[in-house]
């Protein structure tokens, strides 16, 4: 590997799993100290700091008081941050007329406040190192039609705003944010508790929607965080990459 990364820190939220673990991979190969952030699943936290030699911290992010804790602890351990990427969250379908009040507020409290509360304990690092924030939105949030994910989309939407409100308010202090906006990737977000049998129509189906014909894998995007954290994007801000596969005709299909 280059070392592209090598002598930052990076925080990761959500990297016992599926893309925050891309995420913490991919950072870790390119010689980056990673704070490894989990909710509940402390065996797969492990298991990602064996791989990358990285440091375990418990924090619901939706919980301000929990996210100070975390902060605290990584600081002691491994010192100031360079690199943020808000990658925890949650998702739950339901029709637009089945609203659930605690679904749809949980939803809004780890997708949205979570990146607000991580954003906001972590800036004065930033500012001082001149860091990078890479949120994780959806391409639920910018127009895919997908059938009762209204309410999740609405989150992705406003991590996409405040990924451009960000981007130009804490220009001054030289740090750069910038958005993924996934397509339909493989993790146990999107196929957890599915048979093989249906894994596989799933992945035939979605295959079919893309350009490429092609089913999201979370190295994909690991390489694209990889990428934004870099100073090979060095003359971004502000940007939502998309990564969906090509996706055909985002206003007539339906998930």
């Amino acid at each position: 590997m280059s070392g592209k990364l090598e002598g930052k820190t990076a925080l990761i939220t959500g990297a016992s799993k599926g893309l925050g673990r891309a995420i913490a991979e991919e950072f870790a190969k390119e010689g980056a100290r990673v704070a490894i952030n989990y909710a509940h699943d402390e065996k797969s936290a492990l298991e990602v700091k064996k791989i990358t030699g990285g440091e375990i911290f418990k924090a619901d992010v939706s919980n301000r008081d929990q996210v100070k804790e975390m902060a605290r602890q990584i600081h002691e351990k491994l010192g100031k941050i360079d690199i943020l990427v808000n990658n925890s969250g949650i998702w739950y379908l339901m029709p637009f007329e089945n609203y659930d009040e605690e679904k749809v507020r949980r939803m809004l409290d780890v997708n949205l406040m979570g990146a607000i509360y991580t954003t906001l304990e972590f800036l004065p690092d930033l500012k001082e190192k001149k860091g990078t924030i890479i949120n994780i939105g959806s391409n639920a949030g910018i127009g895919t039609a997908a059938k009762n994910t209204t309410f999740y989309s609405l989150t992705k939407a406003a991590i996409i705003m405040l990924t451009k409100r960000l981007a130009f308010d804490l220009s001054e202090y030289s740090i750069r944010v910038n958005a993924i906006a996934p397509g339909w990737i493989e993790t146990d977000l999107t196929i957890g508790g599915k048979t093989d049998e249906e894994i596989r129509k799933l992945e035939e189906d979605f295959k079919s929607r893309t350009t490429l014909k092609m089913f999201g894998k979370p190295e994909y995007i690991g390489k694209a965080a990889l990428f934004l954290a870099s100073s090979d994007s060095v003359y971004m801000n502000g940007q939502v990459i998309v990564i969906d596969g090509g996706r055909i005709d985002n206003l007539t299909h339906s998930i």
